[in-house]
């Protein structure tokens, strides 16, 4: 229980960051018009997270999975960025 709390404690955040983050730069309208509801929805999604860290069947599995999805998220990040795929703000 405890690899699985701290899973939950310390990759909950940073895979509701990517998916948030995925999310606000493939998302259609304006940068601006994305922004504030990203930002509202960036807490229910953090606590869907952390939840999810306790679906797993070992701490094991949910640092895998959890640490695996907030890789892939933040290289999609970084590959939507460098891509040229968005425009952002300067």
């Amino acid at each position: 229980m405890w690899a699985k709390s701290l899973a939950a404690g310390l990759l909950g955040f940073p895979l509701a960051v990517g998916l948030v983050g995925l999310v606000a730069l493939l998302g259609p309208g304006s940068w601006e018009a994305r922004t504030l509801p990203m930002l509202l929805l960036f807490f229910p999604i953090w606590v869907g997270c952390i939840a999810a860290a306790f679906l797993f069947q070992s701490g094991l599995r949910a640092w895998a999975w959890m640490g695996g999805a907030t890789a892939l998220c933040f290289a999609l990040m970084h590959l939507v960025k460098t891509s040229g795929l968005v425009s952002l703000p300067v």
